[in-house]
């Protein structure tokens, strides 16, 4: 799923293009992305982009006549700028906003449509599609202090909430508890000063960086390989590849369709976290330790 530096990058580029232009054409081809009634998209038709903001991981055109259109690309949606009145072909095309420049097309990959589009009229509106979660580049420490302690979470949940702090998921959240060189199954509520410190600090430090090497990776075109796996990462998506700061294998966590990647060596002290499948399987057999499970390959 996008986050906070792939939103940013995606606003920037499209500041570029759209910003002042007059939406000349909104085309649906999946009737499932229009999750709204009233306004309806033909409002949208013929008013002037006079912004454009992220909302958690969502993207907001702000439009004449108080309206505005709330793009949601879930996991697997995907932006691409193309020349006006580009043809939709194929499955996985599901509309275009059409602008004197070009068009913008939105697109995703796999059977399941969860992208959403919402066309709203008013700010009052607007906010019901906030979840609510700090901005953490803006925030005090103090503020983040009060987010992650209001309630007793895992890490690895408490980031990934977009009603505690917003924009962060997956990827974002494993690069995160890497450089804060934390167990992303500690219970906020048992942090103590330093810990609040550095994860604070990491988490600043990370949504800075990324966005900064995607910003200057998209340069002045339009930001074509949006994906979870980046080169360059420390342990997202890099399971069994050396850490770059120790060069332990990165273990992982698997659950439902997600997992988080770790370095047991740098985040929990050697000790191996429990896999749900795995574990389960194994029982007894399960290794605790990194040198454990070396001595099982062995």
């Amino acid at each position: 799923m996008p986050e906070l530096p792939d939103i940013v990058v995606y606003i920037e580029a499209l500041e570029r293009r759209v910003l002042g232009e007059l939406v000349q054409n909104v085309r649906l081809a999946s009737p499932f992305l229009l999750r709204s009634v009233d306004p309806p998209v033909a409002a949208a038709v013929g008013t002037r982009v006079t912004g454009l903001h992220r909302i958690g991981k969502r993207i907001v055109f702000e439009l004449e006549d108080d309206l505005f259109m709330v793009l949601h690309l879930m996991i697997a949606g995907r932006l691409h700028w193309r020349d006006t009145g580009a043809v939709l072909a194929g499955k996985q095309s599901l509309a275009a906003f059409d602008f004197a420049a070009g068009s913008l097309v939105l697109t995703e990959a796999g059977s399941k449509k969860r992208a959403s589009l919402h066309i709203i009229r008013g700010e009052a509106g607007l906010r019901d599609h906030d979840p609510g979660g700090l901005e953490i580049l803006d925030a005090s420490l103090e503020e983040f202090r009060a987010a992650i302690t209001e309630s007793n979470h895992t890490l690895k949940r408490a980031l990934t909430d977009p009603r505690l702090f917003s924009g962060i998921g997956n990827a974002y959240s494993d690069e995160i508890l890497h450089r804060a060189g934390m167990s992303p199954v500690k219970w906020t509520q048992r942090l103590g000063d330093e810990e609040m410190e550095r994860l604070f600090a990491a988490m600043q430090e990370t949504l800075i960086e990324w966005t900064a090497r995607l910003r200057e990776d998209a340069g002045d075109g339009f930001p074509e390989k949006v994906t979870a796996f980046r080169k360059g990462m420390a342990v997202h998506g890099r399971y069994k590849e050396p850490c770059p700061v120790c060069g332990s294998p990165v273990q992982r966590i698997a659950y439902a369709s997600k997992e988080t990647n770790y370095c047991a060596r740098c985040q929990t002290g050697g000790k191996l976290l429990a896999d749900r499948s795995l574990s389960r399987l194994l029982k007894g057999d399960w290794p605790r330790t990194l040198e454990e499970l070396e001595e099982r390959r062995r």
